[in-house]
Parts: C-alpha cells; structure tokens; sequence
C-alpha cells in the first residue's frame, strides 16, 4: 500500500485524497490539519450566511468518511510540530494543501493604526476561527470603509449591515453575533482603486447588498463614468458587464431613507489612513484616473472618507513553510506540475495543491482540477515511491512522539457540542469559537468511549 500525507483538510486537501482513492486502490491517505476541525476555509472563510456555499462541507465529509482516508486533527507541521522531515520518513508521499495563510499589505501610512484589520482577522472572528481575535471591532465605530472589491470585501461589507434576525439562523459565535447586533456602524463604503469593469466581486455577491433589509447602495455615476467600458460595456466578458449592468441600476436609483448606507466607490487608491486620539478616524484616498494599459494613475486630488472602522482586503498570500522551497515573488511553492522543486530539481515524495502551489487565485471548484494534477504526478511516481519501507503505522509513531491527533471521532464530538449549544441558545448549530472549548468538545468523546 502507498502511504500518503496530505498536509491540509479544505478543499485542495480533500480533493486531493479523494482523487488519490479514486485513481488507485492501493493508497491509504492521512489528512492531516493544525486546527481540531476540517474543512479550511469552507468552515472559517465562507460568510455564515452563504448556507449554500456552505453545504460543500457535505461533499468533503464523505471524502474524509472514506474507508481508506484517516482525519488527524490538531497537528502542526514545521517549528513546534511535526518537522517535514518527519513527515517525509512516516510516508511514502507528502502533498502540501496549506493555502495561501496571510494578507497583502497596502504599505501606507497608518495601516496599523487600532481600528484597522485585515479582512481576514474580521472573518475569522465573525467565523470563530480559534486563532481570531476579539478586540472590539465594531465598538464605538459609525463609519466603516472596506479597501478592496473582490468577493471577501463584499462579505464584509453585507455582515456590517446584516441585522439579528439575518445572522441570528447562522453559525455565527455567540460573542460576534452580539457585537453585530449592537453595532452603531451606519456608514459603510466600500473602495477600489480602479473602475467597475475591473472589480472582482461576481454579480451574484454584488447583487446580494441590494438585497439587504433597511439598506441603501449607493453608487456614484460620475465616478463610473470614468471608466472607458462604463458607456458601453457590450465588448466586456459576461462576468463584468452584469457587474456594470448592477451598478448602473443603483447609479440612477433615488435616494432612501434608511438605516444603512453602502457606497460603492472605484478610482481611489489609499495613501494614508489618518488618526483621531491615537485611534483610525478617516481614510485618505488619491483620485486614480485609467492609464490606457488596464491600470490607473495617480491624479493628485485628494478625498478623505471618515472610518472608525478600516478593513484591508487586498488579497491573500503563501508564507514559507519550514522544509520546503519557496518563491517570496510568487508566495508559492516551486513545482512542476505538483512535484515540488528543490534548487530546479525534482524532490521525490513532495508535492503541493491549492494556492501554495498556483497562488490565492480562482474560487472552490478551481482545486479540483488543481488537485488532480498534482495526483496524477504522484501517481506516475508510485512504483518508485513505494519500495521504500515505512518504521510503522505513522498514526502510531506520532502517539508515541507524544502528538494526540483529533480523529474522526472527535470531529464528530465537536460537532455534537457546536448543536448542543446552539439548542441551549435557542438557535441552531453555533460555532465553538476557541482553542479550549473545541479540545474539550473533541477529548469529551474519549471520556464518553474509555472503560
């Protein structure tokens, strides 16, 4: 049999294990995940209210239920974990899927200014990551302005305006659920640097803030007018000409009066974010023009858009995992067609899927034929992987290293905890939001299964 380790359980990770059971009776996988619960950014980066985005999890479940894949939860690979090296001796085959785990910066003036967060940090506490942060991101602020117009900043951009009765049905943590529902934050506006045609955000996420109970979008028509496809967006992709399509219904919509505002604002690009009493209170922004290449130039005029509240969304990016190479150009991991690359040589047994092998681009789907790829690499290197023989069952060897993984069972303990407590607070599955109460939930089926 071929011992596999894939380091990741989101969807590049268990799509990688189920192509490999597919394609070849003879593997046995081990999907191995730092955090107790599986899943990756299905569980802590889809909006709570996207139940249907959601319901992929459904999908990866009965991958990861797979009579040869074995869920092992709560181990860290690299410094204060399993080194690769490690990995490398238990398995025949180790494929990295550990996706793309910082932000980009802006690189401006006031960018850590308190008040200001990456998107990211604001969707992994709504989400109940266990490494989030509850610092009060909402409190005290009215105006909130979002850098960014791809689909992570109009998530953030509905969950400021979502009410209680909206968000109340979701998994949503107690603790961040109650913070919304108190929230003082009328003002939300959200910012790109160049024009419409090149947003990022699929008109299906755009169209959704229109949809808000008490809300009002609104879009200037001078500012999308700046955009030389605004006029006539008949020679755009489909993508972006329903995008502009959207925009221009809310550009000639009358005014409402209501409780939130959301401003959609594009030919702006940050330069400085302006303190108040040592906290953020405004955003300065240049007035950007098209340079005729697909980018835009600075104009020299300037604009401030008062903010209590900034949240950065301006994309991901890989960071080095000890043992293996890594381009700081790409944030990725070299490769040729997923076998990773060591000094411009093949490295024999490792691999990589999802963004740390293409970078923080497509959306779910994209890792499937991602991941394919690399299987189909590995594949082709069995018979030489597999005449090299394993000291022992690498869930053994790992035991007696003194690392207790959170098998399948303790998943399951999780979530049985995650509906008991929704049931206790009158609301359906809610998520545990930190580090003790998910151990405590996983180690409890133990307790409940020991003589």
């Amino acid at each position: 049999m071929l011992h596999v380790a894939v380091v990741g359980s989101g969807p590049s990770g268990c799509y990688t294990a189920q192509s490999l059971v597919q394609q070849d009776p003879d593997v046995v996988v081990d999907v191995l995940d730092r955090l107790p619960c599986p899943y990756g950014l299905v569980r802590y980066g889809v909006a709570p209210d996207h139940e249907k985005i959601k319901s992929l999890q459904n999908n990866l479940r009965t991958v990861l239920e797979h009579e040869r894949v074995r869920f092992l939860g709560g181990v860290q690979v690299g410094p204060a974990g399993v080194p690769t090296t490690r990995l490398r001796e238990l398995y025949h085959a180790v494929v990295y899927c550990v996706g793309a785990a910082t932000d980009r910066h802006l690189g401006i003036p006031g960018e850590d200014l308190p008040g200001s967060w990456s998107a990211t940090e604001f969707v992994s506490w709504y989400s109940a990551h266990p490494d989030a942060i509850d610092d009060g991101f909402v409190l005290g602020a009215r105006s909130a302005v979002v850098i960014g117009v791809g689909n992570v900043a109009v998530d953030v951009t509905r969950m400021l305006a979502r009410g209680t009765a909206e968000l109340s049905p979701t998994d949503m943590p107690q603790a961040a659920l109650t913070a919304l529902a108190s929230s003082r934050v009328t003002d939300i506006s959200m910012v790109g640097r160049r024009g419409p045609s090149q947003a990022r955000f699929t008109t299906k996420e755009l169209r959704e803030l229109g949809t808000l109970p008490d809300t009002e979008v609104r879009v200037d028509p001078q500012e999308l007018a700046i955009d030389p496809a605004y006029a006539d967006p008949s020679a755009l992709p489909a993508p972006q000409r329903r995008n502009v399509e959207a925009l221009r219904v809310w550009a000639e919509a009358p005014a409402l009066d209501v409780g939130h505002r959301i401003a959609l604002r594009f030919f702006l690009r940050p330069v400085e974010l302006l303190a108040d009493a040592g906290h953020v209170g405004a955003v300065r922004f240049e007035r950007t023009a098209p340079d005729g290449r697909g980018g835009v130039t600075g104009t020299g005029q300037y604009e401030d858009i008062e903010a209590q509240l900034v949240l950065r969304s301006v994309g991901y990016r890989g960071i080095p995992l000890e043992g293996l190479p890594f381009d700081p150009a790409t944030g990725t991991v070299p490769h040729l067609a997923g076998r990773v690359l060591r000094e411009g040589l093949v490295a024999q047994g490792e691999y990589v899927a999802g963004w740390i092998k293409r970078g923080p681009t497509g959306v779910i789907g994209t890792n499937r034929p991602c991941a394919k790829e690399t299987v189909t690499s590995l594949l082709e290197d069995a018979s030489a992987l597999v005449r090299r023989e394993l000291p022992e069952d690498p869930l053994t060897a790992l035991r007696g290293e003194g690392i207790d993984p959170v098998e399948w069972q303790g998943w399951c303990a999780i979530e049985r905890a995650e509906a008991e407590l929704g049931a206790s607070l009158g609301r359906g599955v809610v998520k545990l939001p930190d580090w003790e109460s998910l151990m405590n939930a996983a180690h409890s089926n133990e307790a409940a299964t020991s003589p």
